[in-house]
């Protein structure tokens, strides 16, 4: 019997805030040291009143506008009930009967994947557990955090899907400033199921808790498919509705516990935070507000000429789009900006590990407009760049301390061509013998002397016309 996959995505992402969602504590990025950024608020303390983030509402509804959603102009916030030690008050901060957005859809592979909801809630804290001493530390940096969990409705079918939807989640939340994706301010709870192919009910179904690596998603949806199936077809066990964990080393899931319903939750109105009313004018306020989708973005690329591939990449990533428009702007060419960014820039991060363009757009459009201009040559821009990534040099020191200008005296040239004919005979013997690609050898000789330096237009005119005299 063949059978289909049935997957649900919980997503919960840390808003870009400077504060968190009930007191004025730092945001995700503020903490540097375990429980420097809490207070007697988001400690959980008797007596201490919340007071709603209002940033952290019209992120929300960004990303509801994001998905297409209906935005809920009355929202409230409720208590969801449940004990554990890096949960200060015993309880979470959530919305449950009224969340902000829903009713929302995205696009994937040309299928249409249905978001439930998306609603707003306070992060948890950290366990730290320290092997060695058989010892757990808390640190409630983290605790009431803003976050916002996206629910999708039970629509993907394969691993492939999902990775694809998370990829453009997480790419369309960084452009819009929701939230940064990274350093666990991204994680996702996957529900996963198998039914027969052409059933309408569902299998029971397991949940897989705090995933932030796409490759473990999808390693994970793949181990669960076929365990759910043996289980199945060769009553290899017992299915239960339960939560499991991934083990990234043995790569396979474990049971955690059963899978708690609503009525474990214990779910009721928080009588401390007032409801939320959006109004007409708030709401169109932050639609106004809204940026260029990675799609319109894309479109718009293209436009300028770049090759679609190109475009999708560059419009992929906020910062490689703000650095790419503000180069352009200044004046360099849409496809020439394009070619730096996506070959030599991103070949330079890849080099130094490092995952976010982090440069002057000032002084990539000075490397760039030198080049073009002849002033040093492609080869001597590219340590130009190298340099300013790595020690944020000032591009035009840089390639006067380094005598990066290629307009050198040709005489200096014509020497250096001479001496490089006379002290390599058997290359120039293998030219004269036919070998053309003898020049090519003589050339790179060259150019190491000059340390990159030189028009190559005029060595290569000057090197014909020594070797052929």
């Amino acid at each position: 019997m063949k059978y289909e996959l049935v997957i649900g995505l919980e997503t919960h992402v840390e808003l870009s805030t400077d504060s968190k969602l009930f007191c004025s504590c730092g945001g995700h990025s503020s903490p540097k040291e375990p429980n420097d950024c809490v207070c007697p608020a988001c400690c959980g303390m008797p007596g201490m009143l919340p007071v709603t983030n209002k940033h952290a509402i019209e992120l929300a509804v960004k990303a509801g506008f994001m998905l297409n959603c209906k935005i809920n102009q009355y929202t409230t916030f409720d208590k969801k009930s449940y004990y554990y030690p890096d949960l200060p008050a015993s309880y979470q901060t959530t919305q449950w009967f009224n969340p902000i957005c829903v009713e929302g859809s995205v696009d994937i592979n040309g299928r249409k994947i249905g978001i439930k909801q998306i609603h707003l809630e306070e992060d948890a804290g950290k366990l730290v557990h320290d092997e060695a001493t058989n010892t757990s530390f808390v640190d409630y940096n983290r605790t009431s955090v803003p976050l916002i969990e996206i629910v999708t409705k039970p629509d993907f079918r394969s691993s492939d899907e999902v990775i694809a939807y998370l990829k453009k989640l997480k790419s369309s939340l960084q452009f819009a400033g929701i939230s940064e994706c990274e350093e666990g301010a991204m994680r996702c709870d996957v529900n996963i199921s198998v039914r027969p192919e052409g059933s309408t009910e569902f299998g029971v179904r397991s949940e897989i808790k705090n995933m932030s690596s796409l490759s473990d998603i999808k390693d994970t949806i793949e181990f669960e498919k076929v365990r759910h199936v043996d289980a199945i077809e060769r009553h290899t066990e017992i299915l239960v509705q339960e939560t499991r964990r991934w083990d990234d080393v043995k790569r396979r899931t474990f049971p955690m516990r059963n899978k708690e319903t609503a009525a474990d939750y214990r779910y009721f109105p928080d009588p401390n935070v007032m409801p939320i009313v959006i109004d007409d004018a708030w709401l169109e306020e932050i639609r106004k507000s809204m940026p260029a989708t990675a799609d319109e973005k894309t479109k718009y690329y293209e436009d300028m000429g770049i090759a679609a591939k190109e475009a999708a990449v560059l419009a992929s990533d906020r910062k490689l789009c703000e650095v790419f428009d503000a180069v352009v702007a200044s004046g360099c060419s849409a496809k020439t900006v394009a070619s730096w960014i996506l070959t030599e820039c991103m070949g330079i991060m890849k080099r130094l590990e490092i995952t976010s363009l982090d440069i002057s757009a000032d002084k990539l459009a000075r490397i760039i407009t030198l080049v073009e201009s002849g002033e040093i040559t492609r080869a001597a821009g590219k340590k130009v760049l190298s340099a300013v990534f790595e020690k944020d040099v000032q591009v035009d020191a840089f390639c006067e301390e380094n005598n990066l200008n290629q307009k050198i005296d040709e005489g200096f040239i014509l020497d250096t061509v001479k001496k490089t004919i006379a002290d390599n005979d058997k290359i120039v013997a293998d030219y004269k013998g036919g070998k053309t690609k003898a020049m090519q050898a003589l050339f790179g000789l060259i150019m190491r002397e000059l340390k990159g330096n030189g028009d190559p237009a005029v060595i290569r005119t000057l090197l014909e016309t020594e070797l052929n005299k």
